[in-house]
């Protein structure tokens, strides 16, 4: 059982905190269990290199902490109306989004456009139309 499925099992959801360490970064091999992903996915998946994750100094930098924060924000937004983690990530990397040409929200997080996900999920979450 993933560490999703752990923690989901009572309630659907997962917490970005639950996979921090006590100075507040992301644990790479958290994010990955909990997705069931090898670090190699879980590094195609934010756009950064397969030997990112390899080293603590890389692992723990700004752009990898950041584009990880991107998408775990982006897939707890999106979780409640996706059946939960899982289903979240996979909308995350599969869904075509209309709004955007047909990218996907992986696609944008790895173009650099997280905040125009953000901004459109948020658009979702208050009525607004795809």
């Amino acid at each position: 059982m993933s560490l999703v499925a752990k923690k989901t099992s009572s309630t659907g959801s997962f917490s970005i905190i639950s996979m921090m360490d006590e100075g507040g970064a992301l644990k790479v091999d958290a994010v990955a269990e909990a997705f069931a992903m090898s670090k190699a996915q879980l590094a195609d998946t934010t756009g950064l290199a397969r030997e990112v994750f390899q080293k603590a100094s890389r692992r723990d930098g700004p752009k990898a902490q950041s584009r990880l924060r991107e998408m775990l924000e982006i897939i707890n937004l999106v979780q409640s109306w996706a059946g939960g983690a899982v289903h979240a990530m996979a909308w995350y990397r599969a869904e075509p989004i209309a709004a955007f040409g047909g990218r996907t929200a992986e696609a944008l997080v790895k173009s650099g456009n997280a905040s125009t996900v953000r901004d459109y999920v948020d658009h979702l979450a208050t009525g607004g139309q795809a």
